[in-house]
């Protein structure tokens, strides 16, 4: 371990309470730097990214506020220094501008920034809280379906693209009938070599179907409050487990349509005097709940989707003319989508439609 001291661990022993401690997370090794009551700097150091290393180093310092960076590590690390007594704060780095957008950028200078702001104010640091280890766990679930998805993607994409390039073509199927109903397309020329692909993408068909069975029964027994979002035609248990795992807590937002700019669904703003351009959407917070999302409400929007207030609402928006109406009209409905399932996770009322039209308003024709 490299450290460099001032002043010795005695003095942080001295400082009983009032001592505040800021780290650089990395992936090998993470950075601190520890200041007094008077802000001033009494140790730094780097230390090993490591449960071993960081029990050995923090968990015999008295309590302390800690500020540590939001990233792959700070859920455990958290967690880690929270057992051993110290008041932990996980920054978001995307909210602190000297840190994310600093042109002398340095893993020294962002532990003493992170120590300094946490010292100073800690809502200069936009903290965030993270999911509990079994949410984490069951996340991971949803995770890794995505992954199996995307390789799958993948296969089908690169099997379309060889037999193209030999002069032939693969009909049009659903991706969980593709292995199926390929093998008898395939030409024989290509035939050894395409076929083991053909059986990797069935057994990754067979896992998929394995999650998603997986994932409905988790939403019917630990999670039985998705059972009212998924009262929303297009919202299935894969949509509504992502969203509750995702926020966390209902009650974490004060309006439901503070959803909305979380999962970065907000237009971005750029106001200057008489300049007011339309911008695209922030695409800040989770991507892959909002990629769900905009998928719901392509659902919602396209030809199966059923009457309701929410298709009404898209379907004008997306009529109102421009090359973008449409794409513009979906990120809308995902919008206004995820403010709906959030306020029905809250309340635990039934999904109504046409809540808002008058009644002469309904139903109508699609």
């Amino acid at each position: 371990m490299n450290t460099k001291r001032s002043q010795g661990t005695r003095k942080v022993e001295s400082e009983q309470g009032k001592v505040t401690i800021g780290i650089d997370l990395g992936d090998r090794f993470s950075h601190y730097c520890i200041l007094n009551g008077e802000g001033k700097v009494i140790e730094t150091g780097r230390i090993k990214t490591s449960r071993e290393a960081f029990a050995a180093h923090f968990q015999d310092l008295p309590p302390a506020r800690i500020a540590v960076e939001a990233g792959t590590h700070s859920a455990w690390v958290s967690r880690l220094l929270e057992e051993s007594g110290h008041e932990v704060l996980v920054a978001n780095a995307r909210e602190i501008p000297t840190i994310s957008h600093s042109n002398k950028k340095n893993d020294n200078g962002d532990a003493e920034k992170l120590a300094r702001y946490a010292r100073y104010d800690p809502k200069l640091l936009s903290p965030i809280k993270h999911r509990s280890p079994s949410a984490q766990l069951d996340l991971a679930v949803i995770r890794v379906r995505e992954r199996l998805l995307a390789a799958r993607t993948m296969l089908i994409n690169a099997t379309r693209g060889i037999v193209k390039s030999s002069g032939y073509r693969l009909r049009s199927c659903s991706a969980e009938s593709f292995a199926k109903q390929s093998r008898s397309q395939v030409p024989k020329v290509l035939s050894e070599i395409l076929i083991p692909m053909l059986d990797q993408i069935a057994t990754l068909t067979e896992q998929i179907r394995g999650f998603d069975q997986r994932i409905e029964q988790m939403a019917e027994s630990k999670y039985p409050e998705t059972q009212v979002l998924r009262g929303v035609k297009g919202v299935g248990a894969l949509t509504a487990m992502s969203l509750v795992l995702t926020v966390g807590d209902a009650r974490r937002f004060g309006k439901s349509r503070d959803v909305g700019c979380y999962l970065g669904l907000r237009p971005r703003r750029s106001q200057s005097g008489e300049r007011d351009p339309q911008l695209g959407i922030t695409k800040a917070g989770n991507r892959p709940l909002r990629a769900t999302l905009v998928q719901c409400a392509q659902y919602v929007l396209g030809p199966f989707g059923p009457d309701s207030a929410l298709r009404r609402w898209g379907l004008t928006l997306a009529q109102r003319g421009g090359k973008n109406a449409k794409k513009r009209a979906i990120v809308a409905v995902a919008r206004k989508l995820a403010v709906l399932l959030h306020r029905l996770w809250v309340t635990q009322k039934p999904y109504e439609p046409f809540y808002g039209l008058p009644a002469g308003a309904m139903p109508a024709t699609r």
